[in-house]
């Protein structure tokens, strides 16, 4: 599989891009480009203060102590709440000196951009690397990594998908100094607009990341919301359940069409075709968003529809050429 430029930003999204080009509305669209559950948690009742006044510390540690209870964080590693994940992806190459990082590619592109943008040379090679990354499971390949193979002095682990299969989370390892195991809330809950990601490490760390960060990082509705979602296990149990079945559902739909799965979790899936360009302007023409990546002629990446818009996608698949 051909490398990508390391720091090149490319993402999914740009539905507005793909309206302006083939027309439509926004709502007439199934934008499958972004690995979001489109069966978002249900936002709970917000007390009024959560919108007028600041976040307190009440608020934030009771949301702390859900996070730790869902994510079984060890005893002796601290927690951070951010606006989001990327807000703690663009800090992580302070927490060392540059030097070399190994970051397995192809993967998401933001971690070599921020370290890059921090003077770090970054590699693919792991030898004499002062740091590594993993994406855990990666996107867009999903694949996911051996404890045993992280052990550059600073390791970050970007778990952004991993609670489709928490019992293969490395949060074990975030105790540890010099481990920074990264959240996103917005993947698994649905709720990528609310922007919330966590860092979990040593005390130590999440000391310094919180100082960079500064006070009131997460709003208040995002303190109440999250700590309702973490809290609430069934659902989690009950989607985890239902990511299975679509995604198994989709690959139905994919290979019917001609495309072979070659990676990805149950809230993406990643498919080699002939050429995914075409794929995706065929798609698009019936209104259908995916994403292609700019290093690859043949993969093509998909997100999992919402449950009423299933047959869109599967009409848009039967006249593939």
């Amino acid at each position: 599989m051909p490398g990508p430029d390391q720091t090149q930003r490319d993402h999914g999204g740009g539905l507005d891009a793909a309206i302006a080009t083939y027309g439509g509305t926004r709502a007439g669209w199934l934008d499958l480009s972004t690995g979001i559950n489109p069966v978002p948690y249900p936002l709970p009742d917000l007390p009024a203060d959560a919108w007028t006044a600041l976040p307190d510390a009440a608020a934030q540690a009771r949301l702390l102590e859900a996070a730790r209870q869902f994510w079984h964080v060890p005893e002796g590693a601290g927690i951070l709440a951010a606006p989001g994940a990327s807000a703690l992806i663009a800090q992580m190459p302070r927490l060392a000196a540059p030097g070399r990082v190994h970051i397995p590619q192809p993967t998401y592109n933001e971690h070599a951009a921020a370290f890059a943008a921090h003077g770090w040379t970054v590699t693919d090679s792991p030898d004499q690397a002062r740091a590594q990354v993993v994406v855990h499971p990666n996107n867009p390949t999903g694949v996911w990594h051996d404890a045993e193979t992280l052990t550059a002095p600073l390791v970050v682990i970007d778990e952004s998908f991993a609670d489709v299969a928490p019992d293969r989370s490395l949060i074990s390892l975030a105790d540890q100094p010099g481990r920074v195991v990264l959240k996103s809330f917005g993947k698994f809950w649905g709720l990528a607009g609310l922007r919330l990601g966590f860092a979990i490490a040593h005390p130590d760390t999440i000391a310094r990341l919180a100082g960079w960060l500064g006070p009131w990082p997460v709003s208040g509705p995002a303190l109440s919301i999250a700590e309702a979602a973490l809290s609430d296990t069934q659902w989690a149990r009950d989607t985890r359940t239902r990511l299975n079945e679509d995604a198994a559902r989709l690959d139905a739909l994919m290979l019917r069409a001609g495309a072979r799965l070659t990676g990805g979790t149950s809230l993406f899936r990643l498919y080699e075709v002939n050429d995914a360009a075409a794929w995706q302007d065929h798609l698009a023409r019936a209104h259908v968003w995916s994403r292609i990546f700019p290093y690859s002629q043949t993969l093509l990446r998909l997100g999992l529809p919402h449950p009423g818009r299933w047959a869109q996608l599967d009409s848009a698949l039967r006249t593939i050429p």
